[in-house]
């Protein structure tokens, strides 16, 4: 996986979608087991996090995010009321 000293500014997602695209069959079924196993424990753990989510916070931490402070942001945004439209609703 890359490292935090691999990353540059001018890392961006293509290049993380190249790097993934040339993973070696053996890699890709060990990481395909690796997420399965964080998933399940995640539902055990009733975090509410789907797939998807768990696996770009895993994706995230990989490329050296601090896991502390990506725990924080989810509970940010979960607390967050979610609006149904990001524009004004105008009235006649």
């Amino acid at each position: 996986m890359w490292r935090a000293g691999e990353l540059s500014s001018k890392t961006c997602l293509s290049d993380i979608v190249k790097f993934a695209t040339v993973m070696d069959p053996e890699a890709a079924k060990t990481a395909k087991e690796s997420l399965d196993l964080a998933f399940h424990m995640s539902n055990l753990l009733n975090t509410g996090l789907d797939r998807h989510t768990l696996s770009v916070l895993i994706a995230l931490c990989d490329l050296g995010l601090n896991p502390e402070a990506l725990a924080a942001v989810v509970k940010e945004l979960r607390s967050e009321p979610v609006s149904s439209s990001s524009a004004p609703i105008r009235k006649p």
